[in-house]
């Protein structure tokens, strides 16, 4: 019996084309909640920067790709920083190998500078460009996260000065930067723990790398149809795109609805 469903939001939830939660998708998260199902959002954006659910209820948030977990919006169960010895390390980096990278904090998230890519990410997104701010003025900060735009091949150089960090992507633009032992898959447990669910128990839905962990882990663990190839072999179903009504489709394949 499924007890709780996981919900990454761009490109699962939300449509890249137009920016909003399919029709049936809502009616879908509704149906979920009048069954007594627990519903979850599994994010790499940080709460604040959830810009694109409207009003949309849920029963709690992973977000920044596992670092950040609630209960509701005011309940933080689990959160795990970046160490600053890796952050230390990447501010020396930046200072000779400048490259575009989204600083996320407790304040907010904060970008040393732009360039074209890091515009069309944003833009993709429909997600507002982050406010300018140095290294050197979050010095004060805890990181949770990097939203960094490698320059091409320098990928593995610069996580090789970041040990205690992995990146993961879910498109070649950009990566998530976060604290070994963070995942989408880490946040479930932490969700899951708090509610006395049994992973057996779970359905989690997504499209991009940073959802391979949660995907693989979860009971049951649904690929949209606009992933890509290796996100849907980490499944054990593969649905319709998010502009094809692919969690209708799936709840009502897996009989959840």
């Amino acid at each position: 019996m499924v007890k709780a469903v996981f919900f990454d939001i761009d490109g699962t939830l939300v449509s890249f084309k137009t920016h909003e939660v399919p029709l049936s998708t809502v009616e879908c998260l509704k149906a979920l909640r009048s069954k007594g199902i627990k519903t979850f959002v599994s994010t790499g954006r940080m709460l604040g920067s959830i810009n694109n659910l409207g009003d949309l209820q849920f029963d709690g948030y992973i977000t920044l790709n596992g670092g950040y977990c609630y209960i509701g919006k005011e309940k933080v169960i689990y959160k795990h920083p970046i160490a600053q010895e890796d952050i230390l390390a990447l501010h020396e980096y930046m200072g000779k190998h400048p490259f575009p990278c989204s600083f996320v904090t407790e304040r907010g998230i904060f970008m040393n500078f732009t360039n074209e890519a890091a515009d069309e990410v944003f833009a993709m997104l429909n997600f507002p460009k982050p406010p300018i701010c140095s290294l050197e003025d979050l010095k004060d900060d805890t990181f949770y996260q990097l939203i960094a735009f490698f320059p091409s091949g320098r990928e593995q150089e610069i996580m090789a000065l970041m040990p205690h960090c992995d990146a993961t992507s879910w498109t070649p633009a950009f990566a998530d930067v976060v604290p070994k032992g963070s995942s989408k898959a880490i946040g479930m447990d932490k969700i899951i723990e708090y509610y006395g669910i049994s992973l057996e128990e779970t359905v989690a839905f997504g499209d991009g790398g940073n959802d391979i962990p949660m995907l693989s882990h979860a009971g049951i663990g649904v690929a949209m149809g606009n992933a890509s190839d290796t996100v849907k072999q980490s499944a054990d179903f593969v649905t319709t795109s998010v502009d094809e009504d692919g969690i209708f489709n799936a709840l009502k394949h897996l009989n959840v609805l």
